[in-house]
């Protein structure tokens, strides 16, 4: 398979704000500095209101053990049904693709600087949705489990966006800036150079992931607030802002990683017994947390790029957040230098982009430098 000009690859990404499967389809012709990538097919599976809880009750610091192990097989088990139902929409045989690529579904995430545990020196994160059943369901070559080597080598597991992003957005003639509004930020800074360097890639803070949690308690029977609508409703309260952006993550060095673990509602209701904000409006929050996502975001945009590169930089967006239009309003506010875009105009999907990149690290990983060797190969 490595020496084929190209391979079909299908990419697989759930990520932390559980709203789902996505399922790219991709071309990807040769490997490395040669590598074109040429989008196919994408599908976006929802998850069922109960299988979100579900992951939700097993991304606790308190888990049942046998809930966990169940969940390992029953994720892998749905994310390969939603290939079998892409592949016969598709019209497509699972012979006519070379690999899998599945990201799996993260439960924990603990780097160092967060877990701080005595003798636990190192980082560590866990991602549920075996290979190995995905592979036996759908007689498909799969390549899972993508963050544990990048943990093995030192470093924290996330994000690892940035090795597909140099591969395929890197340009000599402009600074580009991919930022990923899903659960949590992150971002890959490309400075326009003939011969790119190691691309910096960084969480950033919240994206969506507290958005999605007060929309759901506080408005029964909305998952997220469409579109930013609740949220452009309300007024931001500044002390309150002030006391969530006191969290030492925020002033931490670049690059830095984190999660929900970190950013949940726990961490808002603390900020807001300390500034006595208890009673503030449902969308009142939602407007303070649209300005948290969005002033984490600039914030590091600012320490990741010399000031005088602002103005030629064009940060292009894509995830969830991107579809927010208060969330996109108020990081343009925060980043007034920049030019905002969408992935789209790169010729990508903004949903898509994900599924896409994991294809990408799947591809490098069978036919590339051992650099770029990232997860592990399951057989059927």
């Amino acid at each position: 398979m490595s020496r084929q000009p190209a391979r079909r690859i299908i990419g697989l990404m759930s990520g932390t704000s559980l709203d789902g499967l996505d399922v790219a389809l991709c071309r990807c012709e040769g490997h490395g500095a040669a590598l074109k990538v040429t989008l196919e097919q994408f599908a976006s599976i929802p998850y069922t209101p109960e299988e979100q809880q579900q992951l939700r009750a097993i991304s606790q610091p308190q888990v049942s053990l046998t809930a966990l192990t169940l969940a390992n097989a029953a994720v892998a088990r749905r994310h390969a049904a939603a290939v079998q139902t892409c592949l016969w929409q598709w019209q497509l045989r699972p012979a006519d693709i070379d690999l899998l690529a599945s990201h799996g579904q993260t439960i924990w995430h603990a780097p160092r600087h967060q877990h701080q545990q005595a003798g636990y020196p190192h980082h560590a994160t866990l991602q549920i949705g075996d290979g190995d059943h995905l592979a036996a369901l759908t007689g498909i070559i799969t390549v899972a489990d993508f963050r544990q080597k990048h943990v093995a080598h030192g470093f924290e597991g996330a994000p690892l966006a940035g090795f597909a992003d140099q591969l395929l957005f890197a340009s000599p003639t402009e600074n580009r800036l991919l930022l990923n509004l899903g659960g949590i930020a992150n971002f890959t800074y490309l400075p326009a150079v003939s011969v790119p360097g190691p691309a910096l890639t960084t969480d950033t803070g919240p994206a969506n992931t507290l958005l999605d949690a007060a929309t759901r308690r506080h408005f029964p029977g909305q998952l997220y607030d469409s579109g930013g609508r609740l949220a452009a409703i309300g007024t931001p309260h500044p002390a309150l802002l002030a006391a969530l952006l006191a969290h030492p993550f925020f002033n931490a060095p670049l690059p830095k990683t984190t999660g929900p673990e970190l950013f949940s509602l726990a961490y808002v209701e603390a900020a807001q017994v300390q500034t006595q904000t208890t009673e503030i409006s449902p969308t009142d929050l939602l407007a303070t947390l649209v300005e948290l996502s969005a002033a984490g975001v600039a914030q590091a945009v600012q320490k990741a790029v010399p000031d005088a590169d602002l103005a030629q930089t064009v940060v292009y967006a894509s995830g969830g957040g991107q579809h927010n239009d208060t969330l996109m309003t108020a990081l343009q506010r925060q980043l007034p230098s920049v030019r905002l875009a969408s992935i789209e105009a790169l010729g990508i999907s903004t949903d898509a982009k994900e599924a896409v990149l994991f294809a990408v690290l799947a591809n490098e990983t069978i036919a590339g430098t051992p650099t770029l060797s990232l997860g592990k190969i399951c057989l059927p």
